[in-house]
Order: structure tokens, then sequence, then C-alpha cells
């Protein structure tokens, strides 16, 4: 198992992204980077906060990265820029 490994947060709900955590804490990962894009970010905050409060204790943030990115969707002629968190977990 790798030292870091990361989680993309999506649309699936909260408990499902803080198992997946959980697995890689367990399988032996030193550290967890919990990514997320636009409308995800609050779930990506949810995850965290689930984690260190409620399943793991030792559990500590480590660092938290903010940026923008530009995404081309389909249906426009102009880039759109889409706000990303990284939240990364120390065990």
């Amino acid at each position: 198992m790798p030292e870091s490994a990361s989680i993309l947060v999506g649309k699936k709900p909260v408990l499902n992204y803080v198992m997946a955590c959980l697995t890689l804490f367990y399988s032996g990962a030193k550290e967890v980077i919990i990514k997320a894009r636009g409308r995800a970010i609050s779930k990506a905050v949810s995850v965290a906060e689930a984690l260190r409060r409620g399943f793991l204790t030792d559990i500590k943030i480590k660092n938290i990265n903010i940026g923008t990115e530009q995404v081309q969707p389909k249906d426009r002629p102009t880039p759109v820029n889409v706000s990303t968190i990284e939240i990364t977990l120390t065990r």
C-alpha cells in the first residue's frame, strides 16, 4: 500500500466516502487526500469532519489546498471556473 492515497468526492452519500477513507487507513495508508470540485466541496468537508470526530479520533488535518480549475462544458463555447479543494488527513 502506498504512503498516501486519494479519494475523489462526487455525488454519492457522505458515508460511502467515509468508508472508503477508513478502508485506506486500515489497509496501511499513512495519508489520505480527499479531493472535490464545485458543489462537492461541502461534502468533502463533511467527510473529513465525520472521520475526525466520529470514526478515527487520532486523525489530524495536515493540509488544505484550495484552487480554481478551468473546465470546458460541452454545451458552452467558453470555459467555466470551478473551485477545488484537497484535504490531506494523516494518522
